[in-house]
């Protein structure tokens, strides 16, 4: 299993927390910047939703939206959400092919192992359809590590994370950097980026 035992426990542990911290705003951008090149009822999914904040946005707009997450507090709190169906799963259970116009994978991929995420990326690739549009928020840096609750964290830079997106097929368009506290209290510098499935 490439998703850590440990992350999951402490999100499980974590999780009301993490939603009256992390509870975003309704203008949140990179948000609005993936809603904005999503065609009307699209079929979206949420990987690693978290509390479902995001996924709940996407149904209000109008989208079918699939919310997928490894800790089972998070997916209780995201299927409470209206117009959002959750479900318990692992980044190794992404599968099929064609069935999505958006993947919104924020801030969430991070918690997988380096040597997973060419193989993850694929097939989150693999489940777009021809022209989608797949959002990816990463934690910039080199190397692996546990933060100070213990979250294992893969780091990556800007250059490497588009060439991950691009070995997988997709094709990076827009970018976004910052840097934010965590749950951990620490600020880390971070990277957005909306790319397109080959169409």
């Amino acid at each position: 299993m490439s998703q850590d035992d440990e992350t999951i426990r402490v999100y499980g542990r974590e999780a009301e927390r993490y939603a009256e911290v992390f509870t975003p705003p309704e203008d949140d951008p990179s948000l609005r910047a993936f809603l904005d090149q999503l065609p009307p009822a699209s079929r979206l999914l949420d990987l690693g939703c978290g509390p479902g904040f995001a996924a709940a946005y996407m149904a209000k707009a109008g989208h079918t939206v699939t919310a997928t997450d490894a800790t089972p507090e998070m997916v209780e709190m995201a299927a409470a959400h209206q117009g959002v169906t959750a479900e318990l799963a692992t980044f190794d259970d992404i599968s099929g092919t064609d069935l999505y116009d958006g993947i919104w994978a924020n801030f969430c991929l991070l918690h997988a192992p380096r040597a997973s995420l060419p193989n993850h990326l694929a097939a989150l690739s693999k489940a777009l359809k021809p022209n989608g549009v797949f959002h990816i928020g990463m934690k910039t840096g080199t190397g692996e590590t546990r933060d100070g609750i213990g979250r294992l964290y893969t780091y990556v830079t800007e250059e490497e994370l588009s060439g991950l997106l691009h070995d997988a097929g997709l094709a990076p368009f827009h970018t976004r950097t910052g840097a934010d506290p965590g749950l951990d209290g620490t600020v880390a510098p971070w990277v957005t980026m909306l790319a397109r499935a080959n169409g």
